[in-house]
């Protein structure tokens, strides 16, 4: 692992102003410049070495080095990737895995995996080594907030300035369906957890800022997979088969028409395609044809009754054209929706940082995210960190390959997040 500095967060330049409870007042763990740099050069490494859904070993190591070299000790996850840390005990107190004081706990977490899609940046020093993966959706910037996060509130229980306990969160496979936070959650990490919270990187966010938003800020997204069958013949004679190509063309066009026109339209229900394959020659109608794509929704009771409806629809097209349908339909995620009350602790750890500027209001997007399975158990909230360079028009939108961020939000994130501790710890009895 690459560094531009190896030094630990210590030092009065780590932990200015008063202690949290002796609010207003500056907050402790701001973020030094030695460790800046060295967890710009740990994302720009994970950046170059990014692994996909349940392959993350190298990242995995990477990460439990560094903080066992803060003298923690986090637990990798029995899928063999991702991992959990505790700082302060957890574990006393009146509730099971509370702290010391009984109270539940805040959980910071972060997503670890990379895409299957290759780096286009051509002037990039820290571009990807690996072909057709890239980090193009700002996981490694989340793994590196949390990281440098645990690393300063770690020097503050070292300190003995840590009020109550606070767990780290390194999740696998968050890309893939229906995502890596089962394994997590199934591995303890939401034991003795009152509150959760979290980053997503967005491009459309100037650096500096964060976008907050009280209830729904994701959509449900989930995945269908669909093959169509017929005996095949001659285009000449298409009347004497089932015209497949036109089949599929039906399907595609026709089923999101019919799913928007059963459920209220306010639900955001949508049905979008990406793939397509049919057919070897063009005088031959085929036998067999595949598609793929999301479903998404921005309602969760719409989602709960989505599968029923979309196979629905896709069967009613089939039958009207003489071809049989095989539906694979994958349940994917929730839209993440944050708890009002964790969504106004990020929004004041926030202002304490940055001031009121530093806080805008953000609209429920179509993405999805599985960060949704945590807040199913207990109350969270994820906010938009802003990765966009001040004064740059192109948007270098997630999920392609030419996606990058301005390190800058690392700092914002880090000190966001141990805001955020201190002052759950100051104002929350439970």
């Amino acid at each position: 692992m690459s560094r531009e500095s190896e030094a630990d967060p210590s030092g009065e330049d780590v932990l200015p102003g008063a202690l949290p409870g002796a609010l207003p007042g500056a907050l402790p763990g701001t973020l030094p410049e030695a460790l800046r740099a060295e967890l710009v050069a740990f994302r720009r490494d994970m950046h170059m070495h990014p692994e996909l859904g349940n392959q993350e070993f190298r990242t995995t190591a990477a990460i439990k080095a560094r903080l066992e070299k803060a003298g923690l000790e986090p637990r990798v996850l029995a899928v063999g990737t991702g991992l959990i840390c505790d700082i302060g005990t957890v574990g006393g107190g009146g509730a099971a895995g509370a702290g010391s004081d009984g109270v539940p706990v805040l959980a910071m977490r972060a997503d670890i995996d990379a895409l299957p899609i290759p780096d286009t940046k051509t002037e990039c020093a820290y571009r990807s080594k690996v072909p057709d993966r890239a980090h193009a959706c700002g996981h490694d910037v989340h793994t590196t907030v949390v990281l440098g996060a645990g690393l300063v509130l770690a020097e503050l229980h070292r300190q003995g300035r840590l009020p109550r306990p606070v767990r780290l969160i390194f999740q696998p496979a968050e890309e893939v369906l229906p995502g890596g936070a089962a394994d997590a959650i199934e591995g303890g990490a939401l034991d003795g957890v009152g509150r959760i919270i979290a980053v997503h990187c967005d491009p459309r966010v100037d650096a500096g800022k964060v976008g907050l938003r009280e209830g729904a800020i994701t959509s449900a997204c989930d995945r269908l997979e669909i093959s169509l069958d017929g005996p095949g013949g001659h285009t000449a004679r298409p009347h004497l088969t089932t015209d497949l190509v036109t089949a599929v063309a039906r399907v595609v066009t026709d089923v999101p028409a019919l799913v928007g026109r059963r459920v209220d339209t306010r639900a955001g229900l949508a049905v979008t395609w990406g793939r397509i394959e049919s057919g070897h020659a063009p005088n031959v109608i085929p036998q067999h044809a595949e598609l793929s794509g999301t479903v998404r929704c921005l309602d969760i009771e719409a989602w709960r009754q989505a599968p029923d409806i979309v196979v629905a629809a896709i069967d009613e097209v089939a039958n009207l054209h003489r071809a049989k349908s095989e539906i694979n339909y994958v349940r994917g995620v929730p839209p993440v929706v944050n708890d009002g009350d964790v969504a106004a602790l990020l929004r004041d750890a926030m202002v304490a940082r940055r001031g009121e500027a530093g806080v805008e209001s953000t609209e429920q997007s179509l993405g999805g995210e599985d960060f949704s399975w945590y807040l199913e158990r207990v109350p969270g909230a994820m906010a938009r960190l802003g990765v966009r360079p001040p004064g740059e028009r192109t948007v270098r939108d997630l999920h392609q390959g030419d996606f990058d961020a301005d390190e800058s939000a690392i700092t914002v994130g880090v000190e966001l997040f141990t805001a955020a501790a201190l002052l759950d710890a100051a104002t929350r009895r439970h």
